[in-house]
């Protein structure tokens, strides 16, 4: 049978050549430099000498302002003293652009700059005399032309756009799109308008009118669709790529039956488009332009308000053509702004639910990007068609199985399958037993091997529920050995009740303990909002009643397992009281890995007793791996790869340092996963301990390193308590000291690592967005091809290494993409899983290729034809032909994902193609029921973050820091790939206090 589809179409477009050139005009107001020492001085007036001085005049506060008064700005970011950046024009506007910052307003606007920058009364004098320098020479708006498109290559041949283009370029082709012909849905048209990006943003984006969605009851329900235009590189290409991202966003109106106002959760923000009946700044010019200012929970005011732009804020003093709308106002009655759009509350998840459906499919992707095509000039074309790789017969491991179709088939698979994790497990208990076994002792090769697990329970029905799927999970025979209730609520640490079984493979043994006392419950934080102190005290405290708990239930097997039974994030006082975190660090003081199950519920919009066999289950095979129990993908490239081919991984991991400083550090983490037994999937999975050997370091099972890591968390066995009862002052780092610190360290840390593997063949996996600000040389405008750097020379890799970069679709930086249907009239455009690679490259010197996966379990039946703004019929089933719609419907797209070769050795018989598609290859695991977003390495390696920083997910699934998301969206846990998410960048803030809309 022939395939539906045989190419993928991306929504990226490229320049027709590299002498392709689109210049643009504009009108630019340079930074008063002739004013900087003045301003810097009044910055740095009156700070410690210990603190680093500032060393560029910070204008952020005034960008956010410009963005909410002045919409057709486009701002600048300073140029940086460390990074010796080139002068540049602070504020653009197009040269056809009425003038949106008339020469009052300007001043108006800076004097009140001046007054937020330093608003205290001993600077008053020194402020006056800058506003008057000011005052007496402003900056004068200049005419400048500016090249959009033309770049030059770096020393590897990867374009290399000006600072300026990746907003420039992307603002000109976005103005090209709004002159279109509004988008004809079939349902109505949609009318874009633009919104203001600032210094920190990605790109244009440009927002539809709102559309009203009538869910259930009489709610109506709002939301819009966006375009993302953004400008972006790839490695060893001259010619620079625009992606265009389309999403759907959706609005706040649902307020609080309690408040009656819109719910933000404390250190949350969220971004409000704006429409001004009329301009806010007096004299300047209406604009067709959104808008935008943020929202956030202000200490102070105990309550929601405007971040730079309340009572205390830079608006405070200025005089508008008509007031800014008050916050109150428009979290009080959200749909009412929206209507006429003078306010629209962007949505986050932490606002509860939303009955219109996060995403957009395939097929309605892309007829929307036809649309936006049409904007092109002549200087842009389409990026081409990639085409499927031919280097294997199937893209697919050898050992990946194929869906049985038969019962009696499902049955004897579901029996070998059972068999497979015991033989895992007892081959990873096995390791753990020989790097526990004393120096020169080859462990104990005649014992069996003998799982020692801990259920750390709650409630009876969790109890027995994952009692019996640790039983079906490994096939373990049911020999009749019964507990009563009583052998389970009297058993305590060092008399547990216990369940053992004996197979083949390996023994089971099940210590049952129930949590008692608060063990589980809120950490003691008292009233209000907890300090830092507070916290760190009750983190340590938690952690060390843990640690009591499981130290008297002590096993000689190290690492060990506790499946723990606990409340959802959502069920405690606030999330700071949720002791996950805690109960980790305590548990691993004594040796024992951690896995979390949520309490059954069952409460409005939350039902988690209907999935608790799935989740106990889920949870038992999560922890195993966590052991090191995990099935290898194996490659079917043959000799296409070098013989006993190794693979490793670095990662960054983030450390827990905002507690205490405003910087948060990394520490680098290594996996490798050296395949053992071809054919039965087994592999040792190992890290790179650092401080090993005298600081020489070395490889240690994977469970040691994530029981090592926990010392990284920052939070102490024992917290003594501040001076004075309060928390002592820190001056703030100087971040560009400490991150060329992290880097000089990490490159340090990598020269060890790679040394480490000489001597065998490795593919080395680093993923772009996790590792290139520490490891620069994985960076566009660094990397050459075939080369290192791991320290300040440049060199030619080892004879045993290869280097692959991985890049997911975080930041835009991949673009989105669609299988072409082979029938362009009838056909619905999809999503076919396979390496992709560009036609257009000559044959043998191709080194970026794109992977893509099948659709996640629980989206399988998603449509791809699916449509959110009109009624389609349906193709299938017993309604096939009538009419649906489906806005209700979450949208799921597999993210394309980059893989770089960035070295090998071709010259040696090395294949580019085939390393890459051993590298697909290794995100389809065949004991995870979904692809991986990230190849097992790098995704076993992200999984440590779980040991330095708290879950932030839902205890349901397994969390997955390495996720494949939108752009636009939050981690989301319980996937091995992540749900394309709502596209809010709100939800951001889950990682980042700092998130807004960009």
């Amino acid at each position: 049978m022939a395939r539906k589809y045989q190419t993928i179409r991306t929504a990226a477009w490229t320049p027709v050549s590299s002498e392709s050139s689109l210049t643009a005009h504009y009108r630019a107001l340079p930074f008063p430099e002739q004013w900087r020492e003045a301003l810097l001085d009044l910055c740095n007036a009156g700070r410690s000498p210990q603190a680093e001085p500032y060393r560029t005049v910070p204008t952020w506060r005034l960008d956010q302002v410009l963005q909410a008064l002045a919409p057709d700005v486009i701002v600048r970011p300073r140029p940086s003293f460390h990074k010796n950046e080139a002068p540049d024009f602070w504020l653009y506007t197009p040269a056809e652009v009425a003038d949106p910052l008339p020469g009052p307003a300007l001043r108006a606007l800076l004097s009140a700059w001046l007054r937020d920058l330093r608003p205290e009364r001993e600077h008053r004098d020194q402020r006056r005399e800058v506003e008057a320098m000011l005052s007496a020479d402003p900056p004068q708006w200049q005419p400048v032309e500016a090249e959009l498109l033309r770049c030059p290559p770096t020393k590897g041949g990867t374009a290399a756009p000006e600072a300026r283009q990746f907003q420039l370029t992307t603002d000109h082709l976005a103005r090209r799109i709004l002159a279109l012909e509004p988008y004809d849905s079939g349902a109505g048209k949609l009318h874009f308008r633009a919104v203001p990006r600032g210094p920190r943003d990605q790109g244009a984006e440009l927002v539809s009118q709102p559309l009203p969605w009538d869910g259930k009851g009489d709610r109506t329900w709002w939301f819009s669709v966006v375009l993302n235009v953004t400008l972006h590189t790839v490695p060893f290409q001259p010619l620079p790529r625009l992606h265009v991202h389309t999403h759907i966003r959706r609005w706040a109106t649902r307020t609080s039956p309690t408040t009656g106002r819109l719910r933000l959760p404390f250190g949350r923000r969220t971004s409000v488009l704006l429409r001004p009946r009329v301009p806010w700044l007096p004299g300047a010019p209406a604009s067709e332009r959104f808008a935008v200012a943020r929202l956030e929970w202000n200490r102070a005011a105990k309550g929601i308000d405007w971040v730079g732009g309340g009572p205390a804020g830079m608006l405070a003093d200025m005089s508008l053509t008509e007031p800014f709308p008050d916050a109150d106002a428009v979290l009080g009655a959200p749909e009412d702004w929206l209507a006429d759009m003078r306010a629209g509350v962007v949505y986050s998840t932490a606002m509860g639910s939303h009955e219109v459906g996060a995403g957009l499919m395939s097929n309605q992707r892309s007829q929307i990007v036809r649309w936006a095509e049409q904007a092109l000039p002549e200087q842009l074309r389409p990026a081409p068609a990639l085409e499927y790789s031919r280097r294997a017969s199937t893209s697919r491991p050898v050992n990946v199985p194929a869906k049985p179709s038969k019962e009696v088939e499902k049955a004897a698979e579901e029996v070998r399958v059972a068999a497979a994790r015991r033989t895992g497990a007892a081959f990873a208990l096995d390791a753990l037993d020989a790097f526990a076994a004393p120096d020169g002792v080859n462990g104990a090769p005649d014992r069996q091997p003998r799982l020692e697990a801990r259920l750390l329970w709650q409630t009876a029905e969790m109890r027995d529920t994952a009692i019996a799927a640790l039983v079906d999970h490994l096939g373990l025979k049911d020999d009749g050995t019964r507990l009563t209730a009583e052998d389970y609520e009297s058993a305590a640490p060092g008399s547990p009740a216990v369940l053992e079984w004996d197979s083949s493979e390996l023994t089971v043994r099940l210590h049952c303990l129930k949590l008692t006392g608060p063990l589980a419950g809120d950490l003691s934080l008292g009233e209000g909002r907890p300090t830092r102190a507070a916290v760190t005290a009750a983190l340590s405290a938690r952690r060390g009643e843990a640690r009591a708990f499981l130290g008297a239930d002590r096993t000689d097997a190290v690492p060990s397992l506790a499946l723990v039974e606990i409340d959802r994030r959502e069920d405690f006082t606030t999330p700071d009281h949720d002791p996950k975190f805690a109960l980790r660090l305590g548990c691993a003081d004594v040796g024992v890995l951690t896995q979390f199950m949520a309490v059954p519920k069952k409460v409005k919009g939350y039902n988690s007793e209907k999935n608790a066999d799935f989740r106990a289950r889920k949870a038992w095979d999560d922890g195993l791996r966590q052991l090191g129990a995990r099935v290898h993908p194996e490659h079917n490239l043959g000799e296409q790869l070098p013989d006993d081919l190794q693979f490793a991984a670095v990662w960054m991991v983030r450390k827990n340092a905002r507690s205490r400083t405003r910087w948060a550090g990394h520490e680098p983490v290594a996996v490798r996963v050296v395949p053992t037994h071809p054919g039965a999937g087994l592999a040792r999975v190992e890290g790179w301990d650092r401080k090993a050997d005298n600081g020489a370091g070395r490889w240690i099972p994977y469970p040691a390193l994530l029981l090592r890591l926990t010392a990284l968390s920052e939070v102490p066995a024992a917290v003594p308590a501040p001076r004075g009862g309060e928390e002592q002052p820190t001056e703030r780092p100087s971040w560009w000291q400490d991150m060329k610190r992290q880097r000089q360290e990490t490159e340090e840390w990598l020269q060890k690592v790679v040394r480490s593997l000489r001597g065998t063949p490795t593919l080395l996996l680093a993923h772009a967005q996790n590792c290139r600000s520490h490891w620069t040389w994985l960076q566009d405008g660094q990397t050459e091809q075939d080369r290192i750097r791991t320290g300040l020379s440049v060199r030619r890799l080892d004879p045993d290494l290869r280097l692959v970069r991985v890049r997911t679709a975080r930041g835009r930086e991949t673009a989105q993409w669609w299988g072409v249907h082979r029938d362009p009239v009838n056909g619905v455009n999809g999503l076919p899983a396979d390496l992709w690679t560009d036609p257009t490259v000559a044959e043998g010197t191709a080194r970026v290729f794109w992977s893509t996966t099948p659709k996640a379990l629980q989206f399988r039946q998603s449509a791809v034809e699916a449509d959110k703004l009109a009624p389609r019929p349906l193709q299938a089933g017993p309604r096939k032909g009538e009419l649906t719609v489906d806005t209700d419907k979450a949208a799921w797209n597999p993210g394309l994902v980059e893989l770089a070769v960035l070295g090998c050795h071709q010259a040696d018989g090395d294949d580019p193609e085939a390393l890459a598609m051993a590298v697909h290859q290794l995100r389809q695991a065949p004991d995870h029921a979904d692809a991986l977003s990230l190849p097992l390495p790098l995704h076993l390696a992200g999984l440590a973050q779980e040991y330095v920083l708290p879950t932030l997910a839902d205890e349901n699934t397994t969390t997955d820091p390495t996720a494949d998301t939108d752009p636009d969206a939050a981690e989301a846990a319980g996937l091995a790939q992540a749900p394309e998410p709502d596209s809010d960048p709100e939800q951001l803030s889950l990682f980042a206090t700092d998130a807004v809309l960009s």
